[in-house]
């Protein structure tokens, strides 16, 4: 048998196995999207798996594939559609592919299921999409699955962020492609960051409201919100530590399971 936390990499004999079994599956709903001109675009794919494998590892579940396709990306939150390689999905398409992902392994017998937003944008149309496939599941005579939803980065400590920001945190919003995410690659794929391209132009400064079609000017250049200079491997392993104990003690609460990694 292999032994692998990622479902994908299992059997379907395998699969069906740790089904019966009752495993926890985790599902990291990312994007493609830039992360400025020192990071790749597969950011918000890299750091939701991440969370999501040691999180399974600590409850004895499994990782499904990521969907690498977000919702699109936002001037104030994501830098926009405007920047090339940006992939993005309408949010009923989004909604639906999460409706379909969540519908099959319900009809598998997945019956706990923790859905990891990896992605700002992936909040409300995922929300969306839990709903319509708990709705069909229930038509089709399943009514017990039981599906947990949460945005990783909620997850963390007042005391990390005051070790991390001692001027003051500027917000998960604003936080795209900088000191966090930059930090958290650092940590798991430095390969994929360029430190010397880390650019100079933010923080951005919004207002609150949007505008239609988007102003020139209206997001840095660079498409990164704050500032990701201080970036480090070493802040990486403090925030994701702080993330994964944290969503490891939520998980193991809500479906009654032992932290075994921990």
């Amino acid at each position: 048998m292999v032994d692998s936390v990622f479902m994908a990499e299992l059997s379907w004999p395998e699969f069906a196995a740790k089904v019966k079994e009752g495993v926890i599956v985790f599902l990291p709903l990312g994007a493609t999207e830039q992360h400025g001109p020192h990071m790749a675009m597969n950011v918000d794919v890299v750091l939701p798996t991440a969370v999501c494998e040691r999180v399974a590892r600590n409850v004895g579940g499994i990782v499904a594939p990521p969907v690498p396709y977000g919702y699109k990306s936002q001037p104030r939150s994501g830098g926009g559609e405007g920047f090339p390689g940006t992939t993005s999905l309408d949010a009923h398409t989004f909604s639906l592919v999460v409706r379909d992902v969540i519908r099959s392994l319900g009809h598998d017998g997945v019956r706990n299921l923790v859905v990891v937003i990896g992605h700002f944008e992936n909040a409300w149309p995922s929300v969306e999409g839990v709903h319509l496939a708990l709705r069909e599941l229930r038509r089709d005579g399943i009514d017990d699955m039981q599906v947990m939803r949460l945005e990783y980065w909620d997850f963390v400590g007042r005391d990390t962020l005051d070790t991390l920001f001692p001027d003051g945190f500027p917000g998960t919003d604003l936080e795209h492609a900088s000191l966090l995410e930059t930090s958290l690659m650092l940590l798991l794929r430095p390969e994929l960051v360029d430190m010397s391209k880390v650019p100079t132009d933010g923080p951005a400064r919004f207002p609150t409201y949007d505008r239609y079609p988007v102003p020139e000017g209206f997001v840095p250049a660079s498409g990164v919100l704050a500032r990701a200079q201080g970036a480090s491997a070493e802040k990486g392993r403090l925030l994701l530590d702080d993330h994964v104990a944290r969503i490891t003690k939520a998980v193991a609460s809500e479906f009654g399971r032992p932290e075994t990694g921990v």
